[in-house]
């Protein structure tokens, strides 16, 4: 490398904030500090000349060796201009680059140790870049330059266009970084790579962005002058039009206003909002016809008079309709469907009364966007469906001012103009995918409209007068409560659908989605019969979901078929039975993996929650000859990852009662495995099932196959409760698993489950890895 075996030298050091100098520059810069004054003027009487370094963070005032970076450049002091108030603007000629190796923070000004890497050149040549790469470069280098002379004005052009008569790649790279390229940032960065080709990289992006920027900038002036005449043709037509209509006694802004004013007279809102209205319209009446400002007006005014402030629907007060209307659109949710109907009890004995902000979580594919809008039916309500997946800008929410070009109400008030009436059920579909970014926090933006104490009088930034929201019924729906934010998730109530049974299942496909698939595709009632044993079937090995949106595309596969042969004169009715399946769907999509044959060691079964339903997880751990270390494989996440480690140490804890020898562990690598290594997995419920697995293979003990698992440890053994106990269970009696080990703190999650999921299962309540070891370990060794 260039400087190596070069003596180091002593130097007086001048911070730079915000500037980088490049060897080769003639620059000035102002020095303000009293450190670095006097650094300028010890140099001045010495050898006239400094070591200038730009700082990290321009906002330190007595910078460390931290605090700068480590490249800098030796300068010569050409000139210093003194003024009045002790500050000093001092010309400086770049030398040679050089590395800091020692700083010291002297009472006075700073002085540095560095290492120079070229003493005498400027430009050091690079001599391992053949001829025919340099000239490409220099041609790329040279073109780019010529951009941007183009956009540049003339005195700018003058002092670049020298440039392109440089003949050394290394030369014309250092000057493109002084003469153009003007980021201190850019330039440290040239500074401290040596390598050419990386120097050249640096210099052509920044050069095509700033090209990039220089032009669309062009664009955009162009574009301004031509909009300013555009307006200026505008207002001499306008002008003219004027006249025109007065001579054709049309009508003006002045009766447009009066129609608005008529309007206002009969509008249901508070006192200053009214007279808030009746400003806009005054200033409508007061611009000229066909103004821009005047268009802009007459938008607003439109917007504010089609908000239903008043208007109301009229909600269903029989309790047996709504519940009928319920049970005839869905198959089981009791509990969603209990609370709707205590909703209803409440709204008709108390119709003024806030309406609560309920929030149905669950997996895709439940049914969650369809109860709202059965909920809609049953109330006899307005429907009204925002989907809030992706939305990331605030004005989404709240509106855009009426200033903007542009601007329009937020999704609120729109679905209520949509709505008709005040009182809609709006849906906020997928409220856990609502992010934020520069433009505005859109959860926060939610919290108005979801408080109860705050959306009486919540406020678009368009209509800019308050909108009453307290009589919309908001429902929301997510996939998971862990992703909603805590204070947005504090104003709902969070009613959970959970995974379905493949009982379930049956009965929605059954009597629901057959029906709807054959309205979908044109069939006659009695076009088709799918048998239950073919509907069991499907739900088994053809779909792998926790909700029935796959299932109902499999169904309306069969459909398609039966439509198109019923065209084609093949057949009137079709009978669609299990061993049929495979001529409608191909081959079975779906292998369950079922408990293992017989018991072995290091191998234990998990259960795992996943966005399409349970899992059963297969952990494996081997020994090998090694140092001791732990070996993770399989795609496991962070939080998975402390688990193992964490397994491991609550195994180690009790090495003395399985008679583990003492070096055991630092002569032997442990290896655990997840298999399908291509699948990511995560989350914080497989610790009891990595210890199991590890303290397996350590002792030779065997682990039963019919046992699966499922619960997190702390490093003394005991066991924590996890979620998602419903789709686990339900994965257990798939894999055809015996025996089920669940944390003792789940007892009133297993309570709460019907038979149907238990049924067949001998569920172990634990509490301590001792308690899991016991039941899950074989009692004799192989």
């Amino acid at each position: 490398m260039p400087g190596e075996g070069m003596e180091t030298l002593e130097a007086i050091c001048v911070p730079l904030r915000g500037m980088t100098i490049l060897p080769g520059a003639i620059t000035h810069f102002d020095v303000m500090r009293p450190k670095s004054v006097m650094a300028i003027e010890r140099a001045m009487a010495n050898n006239e000349r400094i070591f200038v370094v730009s700082q990290m963070d321009i906002a330190v005032i007595e910078p460390g060796r931290e605090d700068l970076y480590r490249y800098g450049t030796y300068c010569k002091i050409r000139q210093i201009v003194r003024s009045g108030n002790k500050n000093i603007r001092v010309m400086v000629e770049g030398l040679f680059r050089c590395a800091i190796e020692e700083l010291t923070e002297g009472t006075e000004y700073l002085t540095v140790r560095i290492r120079p890497d070229e003493e005498k050149d400027f430009y050091p040549v690079d001599e391992r870049m053949l001829p025919e790469a340099k000239e490409a470069m220099m041609q790329i280098v040279r073109e780019l330059l010529g951009e941007f002379i183009s956009f540049g004005p003339d005195f700018i052009a003058d002092n670049v266009r020298k440039l392109l008569y440089i003949e050394s790649l290394e030369e014309l790279l250092m000057k493109v970084g002084t003469e153009v390229i003007q980021d201190y940032l850019t330039r440290q960065h040239i500074l401290e790579t040596t390598n050419l080709e990386e120097r050249y990289n640096i210099i052509v992006r920044k050069l095509m962005r700033e090209n990039q920027v220089i032009g669309i900038k062009r664009e955009f002036q162009k574009q301004l002058k031509d909009q300013i005449d555009q307006n200026q043709k505008e207002y001499v037509l306008r002008e003219q039009l004027k006249i025109i209509q007065s001579e054709l006694g049309e009508n003006s802004p002045g009766e447009d206003a009066a129609g608005y004013e008529k309007k206002l007279a009969s509008l249901r809102i508070d006192k200053e909002s009214k007279e808030k209205l009746a400003k806009e319209i005054a200033r409508l009446r007061a611009t000229p016809g066909g103004s821009q400002e005047g268009n802009v007006i007459r938008n607003y005014l439109e917007t504010v008079f089609d908000i239903p402030w008043s208007k109301q629907s009229k909600d269903n007060q029989d309790i047996k309709k709504a519940a009928r209307i319920l049970d005839q659109e869905h198959y089981g949710l009791e509990k969603v469907k209990e609370r709707i109907i205590e909703y209803l009890a409440v709204r008709i004995l108390n119709p003024k009364g806030h309406g609560p902000i309920l929030c149905l979580v669950g997996p895709p594919g439940t049914g969650k966007t369809s109860v709202a809008r059965s909920v809609a039916n049953a109330l006899s309500k307005k429907y009204v469906r925002i989907s809030l997946g992706g939305v990331r800008d605030e004005a989404e929410i709240r509106g855009h001012r009426k200033t903007y070009i542009g601007a329009m109400p937020g999704r609120i008030v729109e679905g209520l103009r949509q709505a008709g009436v005040c009182n809609p059920l709006m849906l906020l579909d997928e409220i856990d995918k609502v992010s934020s970014d520069y433009k505005g926090d859109t959860s926060s933006a939610l919290l108005e409209v979801l408080d109860a104490e705050q959306n009486i009088r919540f406020r678009d930034h368009y209509v800019e007068i308050p909108v009453d929201l307290s009589q919309v019924l908001f429902i929301a729906t997510a996939n998971s409560v862990a992703t909603i934010p805590g204070p947005l998730r504090d104003r709902m109530e969070i009613i959970e659908i959970n995974s379905y049974t493949e009982n379930e299942k049956f009965h929605i496909a059954r009597d629901y989605l057959v029906a709807k698939q054959m309205r979908a595709n044109g069939i006659d009632a009695g076009g088709i019969r799918i048998t239950d044993k073919a509907i069991k079937k499907i739900i088994h090995h053809y779909t792998r979901e926790a909700g029935v949106r796959n299932l109902e595309r499999k169904i309306g596969d069969i459909c398609r078929k039966t439509a198109r042969r019923i065209l084609e004169g093949r057949k009137s009715r079709m009978v669609v039975s299990e061993n049929r399946l495979e001529e409608f769907l191909g081959k079975e999509k779906i292998r369950f993996e079922g408990a293992n044959d017989k018991d072995e060691i290091g191998i234990v079964r998990g259960l795992a929650w996943t966005s399409v339903g349970g899992d059963t997880l297969q952990i494996e751990v081997n020994l090998t000859r090694g140092k001791g270390n732990l070996l993770l494989t399989g795609q496991m996440g962070e939080v998975m990852k402390e688990s193992a480690k964490i397994a491991l140490s609550a195994v180690r804890a009790r090495e003395d009662a399985y008679t583990i020898p003492e070096e055991f562990f630092e002569k032997h690598d442990i290896h655990i495995h997840i298999p399908e290594g291509a699948v990511p997995k995560d989350g914080p419920s497989a610790g009891i099932t990595m210890a199991t697995a590890i303290l397996s293979a350590l002792t030779g003990i065997k682990v039963k196959a019919s046992v699966a698992m499922t619960g997190e440890i702390t490093l003394r053994g005991r066991v924590l409760p996890v979620g998602g106990l419903k789709e686990k269970i339900l994965a257990a009696k798939l894999a055809d698993i015996k025996e089920v080990i669940v944390p003792a703190k789940n007892l009133p999650d297993i309570e709460e489950l019907s038979k149907e999921i238990k049924g067949g299962l001998q569920i172990h309540f634990v509490s301590a890895l001792d308690e899991v070891l016991d039941i899950a370990l074989c009692k004799e060794k192989k």
